[in-house]
């Protein structure tokens, strides 16, 4: 399968010589699109590649037909509809660890510009003043950091911070106490933060919750004289409000380069301040991030294409952390016993009830949950069904997943079960992966057992008496249908039993209802796993 990548913004020359080398892969490299040249063509594309530029939209990714990977070279996603791409299944991925020595180090390069004059001394001495003692700044050493937001970045810049004989205090509602710690930070209230730093610096995410976090009110927190720095996100800042702060005295300075709306025009309050150091968003631009940002996003978006990676992902319904392929495995066999699922049950599933055990899968329940609804949603419908959409997709019909404990006793390290219910019925799969490897289905309702639920597979529930194997095996080569792998199950002798019949071929219809008409046989299902 050749994959089909547009890249609708600027990239590197690295990144672009990086694409060449997939076999698999044709790009179009068409930066300065206008939006209805998009909407136009993105329908073409299995991938997209964009920076800050390329506006993502609802109606775009509407259109996109064939599209199911939206790669962002950098850290923010604002630009992309991530909502949109989630119901579309379409997978959302960001670098966020590519440039944030870039951003860290621009961060840093703005405390002291903002601290020591540097742009305004700048252009006094161009113009051929020497006006030294109107440029009296302050220093670094012994002055309290507060960085918001102590995330990779941030950790970078208390790092800094740090060397500079700073105290940096740190407000990230998601870090614990002792990851602070370790690095010399407090981690404190924003109120205490906002009231105790001589310098606020913003790195954190901007969601519905931290907009215009910096506003009037927490302004009107911050320390007489200090000074505010942002290189993470413009729309973080109330900007009238900060400029109104700047002209009255209550802050010292600010250095800025995001803006709520990019470029700024002439009306943003900020621009032409006299205490403001202004830069046109520059927070990701040296040639190393860039570079690295560039070959990273390519990288991602091919191996999402392939469905062997999806490592920074910002859409995935459960976290993935470290090596993707590790916990793969087990997303496969979630899928299988969704499947399996969907295929044995006798009425429209409504509940899927989920028991995960083991050191690997215990941390695994959404991930497996998701795997799980995707195996039982199958193909079927307009929109593909993967792990981005498939929770969502199952809410929509009705479908709805618990997590529990107690499905089963038996003694396998990392076990996956799951009961599905419906109207009137229900059914108790367990799975495990022998070896990290290897599917095996090792148990079907009360019946135990070892399976390997690969291609057509016949579920047959019999009376356990003799010369059923004979009649079932003679009956299939009848109908020139080869027996694989036959795995039985059985409660105590005599009574019911189970078989799990791996086939080489679908059998006709009329060779399932013969079985069937087989007295001792009392049900039988063709799944195709």
């Amino acid at each position: 399968m050749t994959y089909r990548i547009l890249v609708s913004d600027k990239l590197g020359a690295a990144a672009l010589e990086k694409l060449k080398e997939f076999p698999d892969v044709t790009a179009d490299v068409r930066p300065g699109l206008g939006r209805e040249e998009l909407l136009a063509i993105i329908s073409e594309y299995d991938g997209l590649i964009v920076r800050s530029g390329t506006q993502v939209t609802a109606d775009m990714l509407a259109a996109a037909g064939k599209l199911r990977v939206v790669g962002r070279a950098g850290v923010g996603v604002d630009n992309i509809d991530v909502k949109a791409a989630s119901m579309y299944g379409i997978v959302v991925m960001n670098t966020p660890g590519a440039n944030s020595m870039a951003t860290a180090e621009l961060a840093f390069s703005l405390m002291l510009a903002a601290s020591r004059h540097i742009p305004q001394a700048h252009e006094s001495l161009k113009a051929g003043e020497w006006r030294r003692s109107e440029f009296v700044g302050r220093q670094l050493y012994r002055k309290t950091l507060g960085v918001i937001g102590f995330g990779r970045v941030g950790k970078l810049v208390a790092e800094r911070a740090k060397a500079f004989g700073m105290e940096v205090l740190a407000y990230d509602p998601a870090i614990m106490e002792e990851t602070a710690r370790e690095l010399g930070v407090l981690l404190v209230e924003l109120d205490d933060l906002l009231a105790d730093s001589d310098y606020v610096t913003l790195h954190t995410a901007l969601v519905p919750a931290t907009v215009r976090l910096i506003n009037a009110t927490t302004i009107g927190q911050m320390k007489d004289g200090a000074i505010l720095i942002n290189a993470a996100r413009g729309k973080l800042v109330d900007e009238e409000a900060l400029a109104q702060a700047l002209k009255s005295g209550k802050l010292a300075a600010a250095a800025v380069d995001v803006y709520s709306s990019e470029p700024p025009t002439a009306a943003n309050p900020l621009i032409g301040l006299p205490n403001v150091v202004h830069l046109p968003h520059l927070g990701a631009s040296t040639r190393e991030a860039e570079r690295e940002v560039g070959i990273q996003i390519v990288n991602q978006v091919v191996a999402a294409l392939r469905g062997t990676d999806f490592s920074y992902t910002v859409n995935m319904p459960f976290e993935v952390e470290g090596d993707f392929s590790a916990i793969k495995p087990y997303l496969e066999l979630a899928e299988t016993l969704g499947r399996l699922q969907a295929g044995l049950a006798d009425g429209s599933i409504q509940r899927i009830e989920i028991e995960a055990h083991g050191d690997v899968v215990g941390n695994l329940v959404r991930a497996i949950g998701a795997g799980i609804l995707k195996g039982v949603l199958g193909p079927g419908g307009d929109v593909p069904v993967n792990y981005i959409n498939a929770p969502t997709l199952a809410n929509e019909r009705g479908i709805t997943t618990t997590q529990t404990v107690g499905l089963n006793n038996l003694d396998y390290p990392n076990l996956v079960a799951c009961r599905a219910v419906w109207p009137g019925g229900k059914r108790l799969l367990a799975g495990v992966l022998f070896g990290g490897s290897e599917s095996r289905i090792v148990q079907i309702d009360e019946y135990r057992l070892e399976a390997n639920p690969e291609g057509i597979v016949l579920v047959m529930q019999n009376q356990d008496v003799p010369g059923v194997i004979g009649q079932v095996g003679t009956l299939l080569a009848d109908h020139g249908v080869n027996i694989g792998e036959w795995r039985l199950g059985r409660v105590q002798p005599g009574g019911q039993a189970l078989s799990f019949i791996n086939l080489d071929s679908e059998p006709s219809e009329q060779a399932l209802q013969d079985l069937i008409n087989i007295s001792a046989v009392t049900k039988a299902k063709v799944v195709r796993l």
